[in-house]
């Protein structure tokens, strides 16, 4: 019997498992990606109307007009698609979202999209085999755009819902008496309405910072307020740096934590987002979702008590879609035998240690997700347990320069273009 795979998402991560479960027709049946959407591309789709679309479904996508990838593209693309070589290094949104169009083209993933249709429900069942074993299948209740509903059963289900669109605010003490406007970055689409504004940007992350400068470009008098180390290069004129915000007092002016008070027109929030799993019983599976953190995830994928369920693409400070394809190559194996998971007391135990090692590191534990350096590493084990080629030494080498030089250029680094010239080297194209 063929493995039968739910995948829910056709976003960079669901395209992505799609493409390598249909490359192993002798142990896969075909999937069923299932899209809230009527397009592929997930969180790359952009939509200028914010809150609810057509349908009254929250708008999903975080895309901002003008936004451009702050990751090369000789460094972003999946390791086996290169994006159009005569593309310029740091592409505007719309280029990924037609690379990813493609992708799905080139893998013929299209056809088994369900588009339109909302996954309700996921929830696993324990049968009994014909010998007798019992195992643990997916029952997947899904309904489309006319409200009719039908259940199916899977044996295993990739989430690959992605995670920027439930946006997170933390608490302000005094955030009501606040007398402008109070919005979250994912309901940000340009700057040309802030023009002439006094603006508090709250986090100071990439897209804190992306938004910043590009509020103050179109003529807004920008704080950036945050609680990292202060950035130590020249930012562009009507940007300035202000301590974490602290509170809102009654007159409705701002405070900060080192003292200073000022007044505001907008509040805008560049603070992350929630991990939701609306179609999930997380309890029942043995996770905790909460404050940034999904736990416990055996290598950041898979609920030990439920092995058959995986969840792609949650680490963050990532390289995105060769991260997909390492998790995804993982999974696969894990599904078709070729590696064999530990116990569940095992890798509970494994998670739980490498969480205490973390903390112990000083790290927060709404950060245990922050990938970061250990990416590399990660991908490399990934790859080594389940026997696939790691990714090229050139894309972790590429990868670290342009974070040096988004360091010092934080405008201008979007200007460099490079090449790859072999699996170690790259180059500044001309």
């Amino acid at each position: 019997m063929l493995h039968r795979v739910a995948v829910v998402g056709a976003g960079a991560a669901g395209l992505c498992a799609a493409r390598h479960i249909l490359s192993r027709p002798d142990r896969f049946a075909p999937p069923v990606l299932f899209e809230l959407s009527g397009r592929v591309g997930g969180t790359w789709c952009y939509e200028e109307r914010v809150g609810t679309d057509e349908r009254g479904l929250p708008v999903h996508s975080s895309m901002y007009r003008d936004l451009r990838t702050n990751l090369p593209k000789e460094v972003m693309k999946f390791p086996d698609f290169p994006f159009e070589e005569d593309l310029s290094s740091f592409l505007p949104h719309e280029e990924v979202l037609r690379y990813l169009q493609s992708y799905c083209e080139r893998y013929q993933v299209h056809k088994h999209i369900r588009f339109n249709t909302v996954v309700e429900k996921v929830n696993p069942v324990v049968m009994t085999t014909e010998d007798g074993e019992e195992k643990t299948v997916w029952e997947v209740t899904s309904s489309d755009m006319s409200g009719h509903c039908r259940t199916e059963t899977f044996d295993s289900v990739f989430v690959c819902s992605g995670h920027y669109s439930d946006p997170h605010i933390p608490v302000i003490p005094g955030i009501e008496h606040f007398k402008g406007q109070v919005l979250h970055s994912h309901s940000y689409r340009f700057a040309e309405p802030f023009s002439g504004r006094s603006v508090v940007v709250l986090g100071a992350r990439a897209s804190g910072l992306d938004i910043s400068m590009e509020l103050a470009k179109a003529g807004a008098q920008v704080c950036l307020s945050h609680a990292r180390p202060r950035f130590t290069f020249p930012l562009p004129p009507g940007l300035r740096q202000c301590s974490a915000l602290e509170a809102v007092q009654e007159d409705g002016s701002v405070r900060f934590q080192d003292g200073e008070v000022g007044v505001a027109d907008v509040l805008m929030f560049c603070t992350g987002y929630n991990f939701t799993f609306p179609f999930l019983d997380c309890g029942r599976l043995g996770l905790q979702v909460d404050d940034h953190v999904v736990a416990p995830l055996y290598r950041f994928l898979l609920p030990p008590a439920f092995p058959s369920l995986f969840f792609i693409g949650l680490c963050k400070i990532i390289l995105p879609f060769p991260h997909f394809d390492c998790q995804v190559r993982f999974a696969l194996a894990v599904l078709d035998g070729s590696v064999t998971l530990p116990s569940r007391a095992q890798m509970e135990d494994e998670v739980r240690r490498q969480q205490q090692e973390k903390m112990e590191r000083g790290v927060e534990r709404r950060h245990l997700l922050v990938l970061d350096q250990d990416q590399w590493e990660y991908c490399q084990s990934l790859a080594r347990t389940a026997d696939f080629p790691p990714l090229d030494p050139v894309i972790r080498d590429l990868y670290q320069e342009v974070w040096r030089q988004r360091r010092i250029h934080p405008e201008n680094y979007r200007r460099i273009n490079y090449r790859l010239v072999s699996d170690t080297r790259w180059e500044l194209k001309e």
